[in-house]
Parts: C-alpha cells; structure tokens; sequence
C-alpha cells in the first residue's frame, strides 16, 4: 500500500511541496539534459577516437565484431553527467538548498570516482595490467569510505568498523568488475547499467531521497543516449573507462540505498539491481578456480557468451539479458518496502530462479563438479581398498597371501578380471576364455619375469576406477615382499603351479585350487 501511494503521489506534483515540485521537475530537466548531451557528445568522440583514439579490433575467438571499433565510451558518459549538472545550476529549477546541505558530500565523493575513471581511461589507452587495475580499484574503494560511502549494518544489525569498511570496498572493487565482465555483447552493459540506475531512482523517490534521485537521474538520461550508438550494431564501446565507471557509481548508490531501505535485508535490494553483473563475477571467479586458470585470464565462458553458443543473436542475447535484470530490479523495489516476511519469500524466489538460470547455461566445470561430487563416496571407498591392500601385502608371508590380498581388491575396484606371474607361479581369476566385444588390458612388468595383467571387459558389473594407483602400489610395494618371500624359502625348491579362482565380477570363493 505504501509503495502504492508515494507513486500516485510523485504522479501528481501539484500535491507536493514547492520543494518537492521544484526538486520532481528537476530530476526530468537532469535527465533530458544528459540525454540530449549523450547523444552530441558520443558521435563526436566515437568519430575523433577512429582518427586518434583507442580502437578495439576483432580477435576471432572473444571479439567477433567486424571492424576496429573505439573503445572509451566512459567520456562522453562523464561528460555528459558533469554537463548535465553544470546546465541545471545555471537555471532557477536548481534546489540550491538541497545541493547545499549535500555539497560537501559530493565534494568528497568526487576524487574516488575521477581515478576510477583514470583508471579506465588508462587502461583504454595503455592496456594495465590486472594488478595494477585492481591496486587502483582498491584505492578508489578505500577513498570512497573515507568520503563517507560506508556499510554500516547488515539485516538491521550493526556491523563492527572494520567489517563495514572491508564489506565497503569488496562491495565496490565487485560492482566495479562486475560491469566491465559483461561489458562483451553491444549494449549489454549500458542497458543493464540503465536498468539499475533507473530502479536506483525510482527507490531514492520511493524512500523520500531526493539527492539520491538527483545523482541517478542523469546518469539514466547518459545512458539512454549512450544506448543509441552502443546497442547492435555498435560504433562504440564502453571501455574500461565507462564500465568501471558505471560499476563504481552504481556500487555507490547501492551503499546509500542500502541505509534507506525499511526492511531488515539492507543490502539485499541493491544486490538484486546488480544480480546480473554480481553472478557474473561469481560464475567467472568459480569456473577459473575450478579449471585451475587465472581469475583475472579472459575467456569465451561468460554469460552472454554461453548464450551465443545456445544459437541467440547479439540483439536477442542483450534483450533478455535487460529482460532478467527488469524483473530483478522490480523484485527489489517491491521488497525494499515489503515486511519482512514477504521480502524473504521474494528473495527465495529469485535465488531459485538465477539458479535455474544457471543450470540452462550448462556449465561444463559444474557439470564435472557435480560428477566429482556425486562420485566422491565410491573414489574414498577404492582409496580405502588400496590402503588395505597395501597393509595386507606388506604383512603377507607367501605369495599365495599375496594373491589373494590381489585378487580381493581387484575385485572390489570393478576390474573383470586380473592374471599374473608370481615368484614363478601363475595366478588367475578365472579360466582363459575369448574376449567378445570391446575390452582393454594393462600389464605390469615386474622383476624375474613376473607380471601382472588387468583385463576389463566391456559390459561389466561395475565401473573400474583407480587402474593407476592400483598398478603404481603394485609396482612399489609388491616387488620387495617376493623379494624377502623368496628369500625365506629358498631352501625350498619352487615349483610352477596356477591358481584359479573365482571372476572378480562374481562373488568370492573360500579357497583357492593350486595345480
């Protein structure tokens, strides 16, 4: 109900204020303003860049466009904001009141938010490396807290000073990256920075804070304008120096949304704006670490990019990609004024459904994770078989003992059967008999001429696993023992002898028959 009636009121201004009528028809002079800026700006930076400036050319793998395309699409973005700003104090619709009660809140957010932006620019031109964009990143995010851009509880609770500022900055340097990952299909990340920020104003209207409201809305009319030479097919990209931009400027917000939200989840809301860039990031940093890759290597394993494989144009990619984070940024209006219990509800839905979303991706890594872990009880059963056949071999006193400690694990590692030669007796799990179908074999060569050979059918019961720590155990621990089993029974005069027993697919006889 509430959300209900403060939009029926910002659709009426004339039962506002006069402040609040002046400061409504402030934001939409912000916003028209940037737009038209927008649009003046970046067709003359898109043309001096193709003389001058920092192209990005197609490399056949990541970057399919056709041509040499410019790539620091953060300065018209910047300048169109400051512009916009600079037109709106020049004209009586200006709410000097407001902008002086904030003015040195905005002083001291300016310096973080100019290197960032350096940062970007640098690496446009320059091409930093990974470390030091992120030494830089950090910096801004450090400054950012300093100026007052602060975490301060989580769920209602206050957090200690110390967890506030690394929360801060961790918050910031993701939000940062966040934009520049997505940043690889036309238009994919101006549109989705666009969805943020306007669902960042509409939530600074809805909660009565005009200065939030202030500084998002041209940030809005910036992009749209941006949208138009940035969207399929593009004449000029983000670049570092825009989407860091963007990322470091929404983050910002974020924080300040986050300490006007009502309801006890705080920076919940926020989070789902960015849902998309955050998981993101999140996919990317996991799936590296799975493929024991560089977190900061690039690859063709993104979002978008699994979506283009799925046979999606460019266009349609971005469209749904705008899609998904509309309904996220709706879910986190709507919960940021909801109770609490209706807020987690909503919550639990969106988790489910970027789960979901994830799983169509099909991520290879997590589909081998999912693999591994569902197969993670059958592998600590076969390395306990291998612990137990190495005690059993190194406590045998004959090679018939040997055998048998042999034949069981083999047994119990799904192998169809195991034949060898042993201190000159020979040793099988069952007859010789034809091999039908498919079917592989690995032989061990052992000291004397002894041998052990593993033969796998195709079709068999069980699925084998361990052949090579089965056979390097073998190979370390078995040629010792007949060694010193040899030696105690050298008065004896060996005789050739074979020893059949039952198939290790088959269950386990009490002896077995020596010929």
């Amino acid at each position: 109900m509430r959300f209900w009636n403060r939009w029926s009121q910002l659709a009426r201004p004339r039962g506002m204020s006069g402040d609040e009528r002046l400061t409504v028809y402030s934001l939409l002079m912000l916003t028209c303003v940037a737009l038209v800026l927008s649009l003046a700006v970046t067709p003359l930076l898109r043309d001096w860049s193709i003389r001058f400036g920092p192209v990005d050319r197609p490399d056949g793998r990541r970057k399919l466009h056709s041509g040499a395309i410019p790539r620091s699409g953060g300065v018209p973005i910047l300048v169109s904001y400051v512009g916009a700003f600079a037109v709106w104090l020049a004209t009586p619709l200006s709410a000097r009141g407001l902008i002086q009660e904030h003015t040195a809140d905005v002083l001291r957010l300016l310096p973080p938010v100019g290197l960032i932006f350096a940062i970007g620019l640098l690496d446009d031109w320059l091409d930093l490396k990974p470390t030091h964009k992120l030494a830089g990143q950090i910096t801004a995010a450090v400054w950012a807290f300093a100026a007052g851009v602060r975490i301060l509880s989580i769920g209602g609770h206050d957090i200690p000073a110390w967890f506030g500022f690394l929360l801060t900055v961790g918050w910031l340097i993701l939000c940062s990256n966040a934009f520049n990952l997505i940043d690889g299909v036309d238009g994919l990340a101006a549109g989705v920075g666009l969805t943020a920020t306007t669902a960042t104003l509409a939530a600074g209207l809805l909660h009565g804070d005009w200065m939030l409201g202030l500084v998002t809305a041209p940030l809005a009319g910036c992009l749209l304008g941006f949208l138009r030479y940035n969207f399929n097919p593009a004449s000029i990209f983000l670049g570092d120096s825009g989407s860091l931009l963007i990322g470091f400027l929404l983050g910002c917000y974020g924080v300040i949304w986050s300490q006007k939200c009502i309801t006890m989840l705080g920076m919940a809301a926020p989070a789902m704006v960015l849902a998309l860039p955050l998981l993101e990031v999140g996919l990317s940093i996991v799936r590296r670490f799975l493929r024991n890759e560089p977190i900061f290597a690039g690859d063709r394993g993104h979002i978008h990019h699994r979506l283009l494989d799925r046979g999606l144009s460019p266009r349609r990619v971005a469209v749904s990609l705008y899609v998904v984070c509309g309904l996220g940024a709706s879910i986190s209006l709507v919960e940021s004024v909801l109770r609490f219990r209706y807020a987690a509800g909503a919550l639990v839905v969106f988790g489910v459904a970027f789960c979901l979303g994830v799983r169509y991706l099909d991520y290879a890594e997590f589909r081998a994770t999912w693999s591994l872990w569902s197969g993670l009880r059958p592998m600590l059963g076969a390395h306990v078989e291998l612990q137990l056949l190495e005690s059993a071999l190194k406590s045998s006193g004959s090679i018939e003992q040997c055998w048998s400690a042999l034949e069981r694990t083999a047994r119990a590692l799904g192998y169809s059967s195991v034949r060898a030669r042993l201190g000159g007796g020979h040793f099988q799990t069952h007859a010789e008999s034809a091999h039908n179908g498919a079917f592989w074999q690995m032989r061990l060569n052992l000291p004397g001429d002894d041998y052990l050979n593993i033969t796998q059918q195709e079709g068999g019961s069980e699925q084998p696993v361990l052949v090579v720590p089965f056979i390097a155990l073998v190979r370390n621990v078995l040629p010792p023992k007949l060694t010193e089993i040899g030696r105690q029974s050298a008065a004896r005069k060996p005789s050739t002898r074979t020893v059949m027993s039952s198939d290790c697919a088959a269950p386990s006889v009490n002896c077995a028959t020596l010929s």
